[in-house]
């Protein structure tokens, strides 16, 4: 049960994928380490040599997918910092900690996005809404 809850939240990001008109996946690397474990790595390069880089580490709790850490960092074709969402627990004074958001000059408090928003988010600095 566990295993089909897994492929089906990677299937969910695969259709993600597709979706993008302005990108193309560079690295789509899914390891389930057990049934109830995964780690998914991505880099999707953006037209304008925008990146994002993704990685996630899954786990099956209660019958849904919940994240042991995560990171999703865009940055420019300069390698500079756009927005980066992460749960390294060093803002321990953030009130969402420990989610928050870089962004170039500073940290905000945020809840963890969902990939399909971060998916958009990036896909928009590419082709923003008018």
């Amino acid at each position: 049960m566990s295993h089909d809850i897994l492929n089906n939240y990677l299937d969910a990001v695969e259709q993600n994928l597709l979706a993008l008109s302005n990108a193309y996946v560079e690295q789509f690397s899914a390891t389930i380490l057990t049934p109830e474990r995964a780690n998914l790595k991505l880099r999707i390069r953006f037209q304008g040599q925008y990146l994002l880089a993704i990685s996630e580490a899954l786990l099956v709790a209660d019958g849904r997918v919940s994240y042991l850490d995560y990171r999703y960092h865009c940055q420019n074709e300069k390698n500079e910092l756009i927005f980066r969402y992460d749960s390294t627990p060093h803002f321990p004074n953030l009130p969402s900690f420990p989610h928050h958001k870089h962004l170039p000059d500073t940290v905000i408090a945020t809840d963890k996005p969902d990939l399909a928003q971060v998916l958009q988010e990036a896909s928009d600095l590419v082709t923003p809404n008018d």
